[in-house]
């Protein structure tokens, strides 16, 4: 098997609030991440593709194409974007990092599957800062 990995980068803000719970019990859970008038971060998002190269091309994907996918797909939903308030796919979805990649995964796997006949989705890596990331492998999968 062949990792491939493809990173991109994008700009958000969100906030990190339950609202089933008080501003004091978020405040003490989250704490200055659920400033009321948000906060932001340069995420970077590393996608990692494993399979074995097509024997037409040598690819496991054309990173060409997953680069375009994931521009149009993920971070032009993104960029720029207020994480609870602009992007459906994070509707009625607390703004962490964890739920993000989840929702991300979702959007990616089936899309990937079909522009690669050897590669499947193996791995999301998400940067909210350069100390903090959280790692995903979708449901079930472990590395």
């Amino acid at each position: 098997m062949v990792l491939v990995s493809r990173k991109e980068h994008f700009n958000a803000a969100h906030k990190l609030y339950n609202p089933a719970w008080s501003k004091e019990k978020n405040e003490q859970v989250f704490g200055p991440c659920a400033n009321e008038n948000w906060h932001g971060h340069n995420f970077e998002l590393i996608v990692t593709v494993k399979g074995k190269p097509d024997p037409d091309t040598g690819f496991v994907i054309d990173l060409k194409k997953l680069s375009l996918l994931i521009r149009t797909e993920i971070t032009d939903q993104l960029d720029h974007k207020n994480l609870n308030l602009d992007v459906p796919f994070m509707t009625g979805k607390l703004a962490s990092c964890e739920n993000l990649i989840i929702e991300i995964w979702k959007i990616l796997e089936p899309r990937i599957a079909a522009i690669s006949r050897y590669g499947r989705l193996h791995q999301l890596r998400l940067y909210e800062t350069p100390r903090n990331f959280v790692d995903y492998f979708g449901e079930g999968q472990t590395s």
